[in-house]
């Protein structure tokens, strides 16, 4: 991994989406963000996936350095989705903690919730972001067309937000920039064969780019097929200042930024 110089406050690599309360039982979460901390990853961002397991972010957020919450109903839990639960919801997005909603979205791999019951629940957390101020942390497979139309109808740009394992066209991107929502990539930028991801990483405007690890999914180079973790993270780095050119420096400075920005923080902070 990716031993990065000491520099200054704003060059540490911000993990914009790290599943947490889904690492493999042998990899205890304290240990892997001092890990990751010793690989110049300095803050996390921890979605949600079901209700159930809010408590359990929220007790990251609360305890782990850097660690920050995006809890959420993922679409392959969008038939919990209730009043109940858009209560509990709103009662976490009043915590400091809290930075965004996430992550939601539509997936067209999910034939077992239909189509209709994700669409409601991905609106009416678009309408619970409206209301909040807060960015919304983007779930899209085989879906694009349609959560395009859904973040426009819903006005979505007035928030924005992080398009969470960006695997799509260069136009696609284009279209979530105009949304206001920053691209962010993983470990598959760094898979051998991968074409796509590079070439609309080559072309997106800096400040649109941001870094993930989805530790415990899809893990880079030379790790892929392997549990994730949050320190991988510098793997990614790596491939990204490769393809555009920068420095290690620069890579985590701009990206950091950029997520600092879109979630309304201080880089320095």
């Amino acid at each position: 991994m990716v031993a990065f110089p000491m520099a200054s406050c704003s060059d540490y690599l911000f993990d914009t989406h790290v599943h947490l309360d889904r690492l493999p039982a042998e990899f205890d979460p304290t240990d892997e963000i001092a890990l990751a901390q010793q690989h110049q990853i300095r803050r996390f961002l921890l979605p949600g996936v079901e209700p159930q397991y809010w408590r359990r972010l929220m007790k990251f957020a609360d305890t782990l350095p850097g660690c920050l919450a995006a809890p959420g109903v993922h679409p392959q839990a969008a038939q919990l989705w209730n009043d109940d639960i858009a209560a509990q919801l709103c009662a976490l997005l009043d915590l400091p903690q809290v930075v965004a909603i996430g992550e939601i979205g539509l997936d067209g791999h999910l034939p077992q919730v239909s189509a209709n019951i994700q669409e409601r629940t991905f609106r009416e957390q678009l309408a619970l972001a409206r209301q909040t101020g807060l960015p919304v942390v983007l779930h899209c497979r085989k879906a694009t067309g349609r959560l395009l139309a859904i973040l426009r109808e819903e006005k979505a740009d007035t928030v924005g937000g992080i398009w969470h394992s960006f695997s799509g066209s260069l136009e696609t991107a284009r279209a979530a920039i105009d949304l206001n929502f920053v691209i962010a990539f993983g470990g598959p930028l760094t898979w051998p064969g991968a074409r796509r991801g590079p070439e609309v990483l080559k072309s997106l405007p800096a400040e649109w780019i941001v870094l993930e690890s989805d530790a415990p999914d899809l893990a880079p180079h030379p790790h892929r097929g392997e549990p994730n973790r949050p320190a991988y993270l510098s793997l990614v780095a790596e491939r990204v200042a490769a393809l555009r050119g920068w420095s290690l420096e620069e890579t985590a400075r701009i990206t950091t930024a950029n997520a600092c920005r879109v979630l309304g923080l201080n880089v320095r902070g």
